[in-house]
């Protein structure tokens, strides 16, 4: 039942401090209430943001440090961007790239997901349908060819879903959406990110029902994983539950790794969830 150690976890969803906190302005633009005046536009819910990290001189080796001391091997980072670059030309054997999709750029868009895959060879997509502007739900129409192309390029889509932590509105996220888009494209690796909550027992339904639906931990201390998840995951689901962490944007590694002692996942479950079936949907082994 306790965490195993030397697994070489795969992390879906980490990064680097970055020197301000601009890289949120696009939320920020959203925002209609003092929700706006933080520095990380969802503080409101997290304790202890490690912002005193952001600004480091060095923030490859500050998140390398991090994911050294508490053993994690791979990281998947954003695409695009010098620090990212960077990492990934330095340490192409601890970072691998996932790259970013907007709904409202239309072909361009969807040019430069290829452009993305080309570039950098992004393992994956990420999508934040509450965040765009204007927001785009996530069986919208104006979805599809990014799904297409995913399907095209063998890679999955790493997408928001449940309430969002930013005050906007929430309809976008609705897990129940995501029962279309897997009926439309069975071929589509779909794995849910930020906890799918209130919906997460619908989320559990949903991964019985499609195969390759899948669910990931980001922007959850462990000590909040939904009982829901880890019941599916201890049950039937230890092939569809996958770690993401949210270091350095709301929780240290620190903290995440302190409250994963305390999960009750059973033995075999632990290191399909901290590695494999992230290398596999991933497709880290080639």
């Amino acid at each position: 039942m306790a965490m195993p150690t030397g697994i070489g976890i795969v992390d879906t969803m980490i990064g680097f401090p970055a020197e301000d906190f601009k890289m949120y302005d696009f939320i920020r633009a959203q925002l209609k209430d003092p929700s706006a005046k933080f520095d990380f536009p969802v503080e409101y819910m997290f304790k202890n943001v490690p912002k005193e990290l952001y600004g480091s001189k060095d923030p490859i080796s500050l998140t390398l440090h991090e994911m050294d001391r508490f053993g994690v091997e791979i990281g998947c980072i954003g695409a695009g961007g010098d620090v990212s670059t960077k990492a990934l030309k330095d340490h192409p054997d601890r970072f691998v790239p996932m790259g970013n999709v907007d709904p409202n750029r239309g072909m361009d868009g969807i040019r430069d997901m290829v452009r993305q895959h080309e570039k950098y060879g992004v393992r994956a997509f990420g999508a934040f349908n509450a965040g765009y502007n204007p927001q785009v739900g996530i069986s919208d129409p104006l979805m599809y060819p990014i799904y297409a192309k995913c399907v095209e390029l063998g890679v999955p889509i790493f997408a928001c879903a449940g309430v969002p932590g930013p005050r906007f509105p929430m309809w976008p996220q609705e897990v129940r959406l995501i029962d279309q888009v897997m009926y439309d494209f069975p071929e589509l690796v779909f794995v849910t990110r930020h906890g799918c909550e209130p919906w997460e027992d619908l989320a559990v339904k949903l991964m019985l029902k499609w195969p390759n639906l899948y669910y990931s931990t980001s922007a959850f201390a462990p000590k909040h994983y939904p009982e829901a998840i880890i019941r599916y995951a201890n049950t039937r689901g230890a092939d569809r539950v996958i770690y993401a962490g949210y270091f350095p944007m709301g929780l240290s590694l620190e903290r995440i790794m302190t409250d994963m002692q305390s999960v009750p996942f059973s033995d075999k479950v632990w290191p399909k969830f901290l590695r494999d079936n992230a290398r596999k949907v991933l497709k880290l082994d080639g």
